[in-house]
Parts: structure tokens; sequence; C-alpha cells
């Protein structure tokens, strides 16, 4: 771009907006190619309140906390799959074949789960879903960067952050609609055939990438596309700059052997890509996002709210406000820039966290003492509190420890007040309830309930306009033409690798160690994540994609970063 690169300010949000008069083609390639995200936000959402009813109908998933993770963490162990096959398939067949292929799987897993009749079954409904997902993860977000003017891209890139976010508030709604009809989490999970089927028909109708088209040798093709992207003045000198970023790409390929780990590793622009890439995407999972959409309902549970319905609500508060960050995201994305938005998000994650341990503490050694008399009053003793040596010493969280077995039934009056340790069945929960009582398996009754709601929501309110986007739009904008869909791949396999490391072990960690403690464990690794964005991660605001490679190459690590850069890339 021989004029420079174009400052991204206020007036290219205002231009994103303007889009949908002036060129409503480029949102139409945005939009349809987002229902990607759709489908990730609405899988990531809709298990979370879905698994509170299969609880419920299954028993085993109940009182197995691994056979819980497994029917969470199972999708994103295929989504590891998608995103890594997804890479290969990129490059070779194209970002729409891509698409197409992941809504295809998305649509088999959702029919195959809503008709599950057993455990097993729906673990493999699971996994059909998550190969779709890992693989729409990374072709949505790199479809719509190749197909966006250089100014709106990160805004349109932010899209579908927009929503994937969109995505998990759409699952709370119909989680909540379908509280009260008969095969509740059956519904939930097979609505998400539709949008599939609706991507599918949409893609079908659109373009390919005109940058992977260059890179086919299609060049008319590409050129028909851009001409449709770019205003008459500025089509000319985009596709002048892609056709020589293209022809570099091609050289390099025919005179170099095959795309391999070490040969990436040795070229400086695409470790240094990988570096600030795949380091983003994991700590993304590891600040514990996905524990928190996943799981929203049973933290919300384990706050001392009892109702599934109440937990339900309660987490479509969270979710909307995940929603709204993201739309924030799209304004500040090309105002403030990249680097600076996922530092502001992180400063805020690490203040909510810090909430998130003092609530769930003080929720954990203030929860109600467990009564005898109350106890008694039932004659469904818990047998680990008729065996207590010291029954007295007991509350509501011992109780809920001692077994998977036992529950807590709250006091009528005050749920504060000494309540009973009983055996945790249906027959028991109905006695509590028909004496308007609350009962109790995953959380106690507790007054720092409503400051843990208040750290959630201020965790994502701080997580998702930043570290909800920023990864993703990095990822879809760092690497050279020819490695995109490879390190695009990689970038999104470590994101589903470390999703699935937090995922599986999150609610045991609650267990063995307590929620306010794995939430400190959280708030560490947001700090770390601090210290490696400023030192690792370079600012891509406004900069045209093909010159993206040449900021890495003159770019070093910078360890000492709290020194000024006398460079030239400094501007970077």
């Amino acid at each position: 771009m021989e004029g420079g690169v174009p400052e991204a300010d206020m007036s290219a949000f205002r231009e994103c907006l303007s889009l949908s008069w002036k060129n409503p083609y480029v949102l139409r390639l945005a939009f349809s190619a987002g229902i990607g995200g759709l489908l990730f936000g609405y899988d990531t959402g809709v298990i979370s309140g879905a698994l509170l009813y299969i609880r419920d109908d299954f028993k085993a998933v109940d009182n197995k906390t691994w056979l819980q993770e497994a029917i969470v963490s199972v999708a994103l162990a295929g989504a590891i799959i998608g995103a890594g096959v997804g890479g290969w398939i990129n490059d070779r067949f194209g970002r729409k074949v891509a698409i197409i292929i992941a809504d295809t799987l998305f649509l088999i897993g959702s029919v195959i789960m809503a008709a599950a009749k057993n455990p097993p079954i729906l673990l493999v409904g699971r996994v059909f879903v998550g190969l779709g997902v890992g693989m729409a993860s990374m072709a949505s977000p790199l479809y719509i960067s190749e197909t966006s003017p250089t100014r709106v891209r990160g805004a349109l890139v932010s899209l579908n952050s927009f929503l994937i976010t969109g995505g998990q508030f759409l699952s709370y709604l119909i989680n909540l609609a379908f509280t009260k009809v008969p095969g509740t989490w059956r519904w939930m999970l097979g609505v998400a055939a539709a949008p599939a089927l609706i991507q599918i028909v949409l893609m079908l109708s659109l373009p390919e990438s005109p940058r992977w088209l260059y890179r086919k040798g299609k060049e008319e093709e590409g050129k028909a596309i851009l001409k449709k992207i770019y205003s008459p003045e500025d089509v000319d000198g985009e596709i002048q700059a892609l056709k020589e970023s293209v022809d570099i790409e091609v050289k390099d390929s025919e005179s170099s052997e095959k795309i391999s780990i070490i040969k990436l590793l040795k070229t400086t622009s695409v470790r240094r890509g990988l570096y600030a890439g795949v380091g983003l995407q994991i700590f993304q999972q590891f600040v514990g996002i996905n524990t928190v959409m996943y799981y929203s309902p049973s933290i919300v549970q384990l706050a001392g709210f009892a109702s599934n319905r109440t937990a339900l609500l309660l987490s479509l508060i969270t979710s909307g406000l995940n929603a709204f960050g993201s739309i924030l995201s799209i304004y500040f994305i090309d105002k403030t820039g990249r680097k600076k938005l996922a530092l502001i998000s992180l400063v805020g994650v690490v203040v909510s966290l810090a909430v998130l341990t003092v609530a769930f503490h003080e929720s954990e050694t203030h929860s109600p003492v467990v009564s005898s008399i109350e106890t008694l009053h039932f004659n469904n003793t818990c047998p680990e509190f008729k065996a207590a040596v010291n029954p007295g010493g007991w509350d509501c969280m011992k109780c809920l420890k001692s077994s998977s077995s036992c529950g807590f039934c709250a006091a009528a009056s005050d749920k504060l007040l000494p309540g009973a340790c009983l055996i945790s069945d249906d027959t028991t929960k109905d006695m509590c309830g028909n004496d308007h009582r609350s009962w109790y398996t995953r959380g106690c009754p507790s007054k720092y309930g409503w400051a843990a709601l208040i750290g959630l929501s201020l965790y994502i309110i701080f997580f998702s306009p930043g570290m909800g986007t920023v990864p993703w739009v990095i990822n879809s904008e760092i690497y050279p033409l020819r490695y995109r869909g490879v390190c695009g791949g990689i970038a999104s396999t470590a994101v589903w690798v470390s999703n699935l490391i937090v995922s599986q072990s999150f609610l045991s960690l609650t267990e063995a160690i307590g929620t306010a403690w794995t939430f400190m464990m959280f708030g560490i690794v947001a700090v770390v994540a601090i210290f490696f964005v400023i030192i690792f991660v370079p600012e891509t605001k406004g900069v045209p994609m093909e010159e993206v490679e040449k900021m890495l190459e003159q770019r070093s690590v910078q360890f000492k970063f709290w020194k000024k850069r006398n460079s030239g890339s400094e501007k970077y």
C-alpha cells in the first residue's frame, strides 16, 4: 500500500456501520460466515444448561463428576481434531468448503444428541459437534478476515466474536424456553441443527476467499470478488498488493521444501506470529473463560442459588453481558488497538477473579451448620453424618463434600439457619421441597452469593471486549498468506487443547481444593498473561495484511518492555 498504513480510529467503527447501505455485500459475507461463530457460542452455552437436566434423566451422570466433565469435554476433544484437520482443509479446498463441512458435522451431531437414549450415544453426538465447532472456529474468522476491507477488518472479525457470544445468549434463552417442556435437554441440544442448515444454504451462494483464489492461480475470480469488496478508487491498489504478496509466496513455495513445523519455526515472521497467536489463545482459556460459560449455572448453584431455573436465569444475565462486551469490541478493536485492549481486559479479569476468590472463600467458610434435630426430623440421614464422631462440627459444606450421595435441606424461615444433612435422592428432595425448604447439592446457602454474581458479571464485562475478541483477530491477520491455514490450525488446536484441559479439570478442582482457590489459580495465570501480552504481542491495528509479515520481520522480542524502542518498527 503506497499510501502507508491507514490510521484506525473512531471513523473505522462508523465506516463499518455505514457498510449496511454503502456495501451490504461485505456485511453479507461477514454475517454468513459468522454463523459458524454462532454455532460455536450456542454449543458452549447450551451444554451448561442442558447438563442440569441431563443429570436428572441419567442418574449415572448425576453421581459421577467425571461423566459430567466428559459430556462437556468430549466435544472439546473433537474440536482439537477438527481444528487440526481444518487447517489442512482450509489450505487445500478453501475457506468456504471448510465452513460447509463444519456445518454438516454440527448438523449430524445435533441430531444424534437430541435422539440419544443413553450417555454413550450422547457422547458420540458431542464428538461430531466438537469436530464441526473446531473446524468452524478457525475457518469463519479466516474467511471474514480475507474478505474484509483493511480499515474495518478488525471490526468485522469482531462480528464473529459477537456472534459467538450471541450464540451463548441465545442458548440460555432456549434453555429457559424449554425448562417446562418434556424432553427439555433434547430440545436444547437439537435446536442447534437449524442455524447449521441455514449456514450451509447461505455459504453455497457465496464466493471463496479472494486471497485463497489468488494463491490457487484463479486470479480473475479473485479480482471479481475484490471489486465487490473495495471501492473503485481502492480496488486497483488492493489487487496489486495482493498479487505481489501471492507471487512472493508462490516463489518461496516452489523454491523450498514442504511446510513443516521445523520450517515454520525457522521462519522469523512465522515463529514470532505463532508466539503471539498461540500464546494468546492459550491464555484466553487458562484465565478460565470457558469454565464460566460451560459451567455458569453450576457456578451460580455453587454460589448458593439452588433452583435449576434460577441458575439458568442468572446465567442469562452473565451471557447477556458477554454479548454486550462483544458489541463494545467491535467499536474499540480498531480504535484502541488489539494490544492495549487485551491489556485493559486482563487487568479487569485479575480484579474480577480476586472478587470471586474472596466471595467463594467467605461462602465456603461461613456456610450454615448442620442441626442433628433438623436432620432427624426427616428420618433420612446422610450415612456419613450419622457415623461422624463429632457431628456438632458439621456445616453445609462439609455435608456436601462428605459424599456425592448427600445433600443439605435448608431451614424454612431463613436459609442461613441450621439445616439438615440428608441422603440425596428424589424422595428426599421432594420431602424437603414439600416442607417449603430449599434443597442444595452443589453449593450452600450464603449471604455472599450476590458478591459472587457481581464478580462473575465483572469478569464477563472485562473479558469479552478484549481477551474474548483479540486472540481471534490477531490469529486471523498475523500469519503470512502461505502459512495462514496451517498456523491458524495450530492456534485453533492450541485453544481447544487448553479449553479441554481447563474444562475437564474445573469441577474436579472445585471438589479437591474448593471454588475459591480454583478462581485464585485463574487469577495468577491472568497476571502472567499481562506480561506475555506486553512482551510478545505486536500491534496490528490498521496494518494491511500484506505488511504484517514485514512488521514481524523487523520486530524483535523485547523483554525489557519498560524501555522505549528506538527502531523504526516502533510504530507497529
